[in-house]
């Protein structure tokens, strides 16, 4: 992931860093376990998801980008 994280990454990129995953997992986010979401991932972007299930999107950002390095 070579760009910074914004509230129009797509789930599907967080996905495939472990360090991403384990913020969204400590965050409760259910989009991860649930099956129907798996078809959307590609369209979900994670700001989206997370006002949705009332995460603070600014806090979840910081975190993701700083899991990365970039923050």
């Amino acid at each position: 992931m070579a760009e910074k994280i914004t509230e129009d990454t797509p789930l599907e990129e967080l996905l495939k860093r472990r360090e991403t995953v384990m913020v969204l997992l400590k965050y409760g986010l259910p989009c991860l376990t649930c099956p129907m979401a798996r078809f959307e991932m590609g369209r979900l972007k994670i700001g989206e998801v997370a006002r949705a299930y009332n995460i603070d999107v600014k806090a979840l950002l910081e975190e993701l980008n700083k899991a990365v390095g970039d923050g």
